[in-house]
């Protein structure tokens, strides 16, 4: 085997692309095993854009692959925090009704944390609220104590170094531009260079549709992007919460709405809305892609949502949040009715790989395909960053059941 060639070759270096390749390097320490990366670092967009939290698994419908990866992957995840001393802080999540109609959808909820086996969940009462939390204002609230924050950036690098303390690869600035499958050996073009492999593991994001087309495989669902878009209390502010506080999610959506979230670096961030980014990989309103825009609105898929009227109402609403800084904080006075419009100043925004399949429906569980020597993620939302380690034994679970590995 040449310099350019290799057992197991990951196209993505985010969280779960790294949590898989560890998992590789471990379980067959006598593979030669790389990671191939487009960008100049580890973790460069979903990764190091999200919230930090590492979610219970409460919102999960009981069953799905979520709620089984989360729910283990959660214990995973603190479990190698504590033993590579990455920062952890347990936290625990309020989450609050403040409208009436709010309170059968949180009775759901608690009904679903005992399904999903989340440990301490509570129900709390306005004045148990706020022992928890004494700025906001609410009905009722579940306190789910499990929840926490950490740094997924240094997870990433702890990954890598084992990666690479295994004599796994991770060759980054290695955009990949080309795929052929043959019967024994997959050829991947680079930016740089070509590589050989005999099993190729798609974790690449927001691009893992094109991958997959790349490869000659049709994902059955297309990436399209949403950026959040939040905002941060002033470091004189950031009294107004203790831990995390979320409103009561609606169920037909994917999103949580906005909320407060504690962050393990210091200070809180409010967010996100969502909007649709004209960019894949597009942070701020200007952000536009020509092929990725083109690429969205040519989608049937996109089109049959976008005419769904639940849909666009909320779409409508997004936006208008996103442009309209007093519809921001409108929405985030439900939870905490204190807040002032200069309380906040305009934060970091991330980018949602949502899958979208040709019926208009968004993909809510994770969606993994196998096919020839390969295996594609081709969505894997919140909470792939928590239950990263579940999911990368899992993907390592397929391919050994999938190609007869030993």
């Amino acid at each position: 085997m040449n310099d350019s060639s290799y057992d197991f070759l990951v196209v993505g270096a985010g969280i779960v692309g790294l949590a898989t390749a560890m998992e590789l390097v471990q379980r067959f320490p006598d593979k030669k095993i790389v990671v191939v990366e487009k960008e100049d670092g580890l973790g460069k967009h979903q990764t190091t854009h999200n919230s930090g939290v590492i979610h219970s698994g409460i919102y999960y419908k009981p069953g799905s692959l979520k709620a089984q990866t989360c729910v283990k992957g959660v214990e995973l995840m603190k479990a190698f925090c504590r033993e590579h001393h990455i920062p952890l802080e347990e936290t625990g999540k309020l989450i609050l009704a403040t409208h009436p109609k709010e309170l059968p959808r949180l009775e759901s909820l608690f009904q679903r944390s005992k399904a999903n086996d989340i440990p301490g969940v509570q129900i709390l009462e306005p004045p148990q609220i706020k022992e928890k939390e004494p700025h906001v204002a609410g009905l009722r609230a579940l306190w789910v104590p499990s929840t926490s924050i950490v740094d997924y950036e240094k997870v990433c690098e702890q990954f890598a170094a084992i990666i690479r303390g295994r004599n796994g690869e991770i060759r980054l600035c290695e955009e990949v531009i080309g795929i052929k499958v043959a019967d024994e050996i997959i050829t991947v073009k680079t930016k740089k260079d070509v590589l050989q492999t005999k099993y190729l593991i798609n974790c690449a994001g927001l691009f893992s549709d094109r991958i997959a087309l790349m490869a000659g495989i049709d994902p059955g669902v297309r990436i399209v992007p949403f950026r959040g878009e939040y905002y941060k209390f002033k470091d004189d502010k950031c009294h107004y919460v203790k831990g995390l506080i979320y409103p009561v999610p609606d169920p037909a959506l994917p999103f949580l709405g906005v909320h407060f979230t504690r962050m393990i670096k210091g200070g809180v961030e409010i967010g996100p809305n969502a909007v649709l980014a004209f960019k894949r990989e597009g942070y701020t309103k200007t952000s536009f892609s020509l092929c990725d825009t083109f690429q969205s609105l040519t989608y049937l898929g996109f089109w049959r949502m976008a005419v769904n009227l639940k849909f666009m109402k909320i779409g409508v609403s997004e936006m208008y949040r996103s442009f309209f800084k007093k519809a921001f904080l409108n929405c985030a006075r439900r939870m905490i009715p204190a807040i002032q419009d200069n309380d906040v100043i305009p934060y970091k925004s991330g980018v949602r790989a949502q899958a979208l399949g040709p019926n208009g429906a968004l993909v809510d569980d994770f969606w993994v395909k196998e096919t020839h020597r390969m295996v594609h993620v081709l969505n894997a939302p919140s909470p792939a960053a928590t239950a990263s380690i579940c999911i990368g034994q899992q993907i390592v679970d397929m391919c050994q059941a999938k190609f007869g590995l030993k």
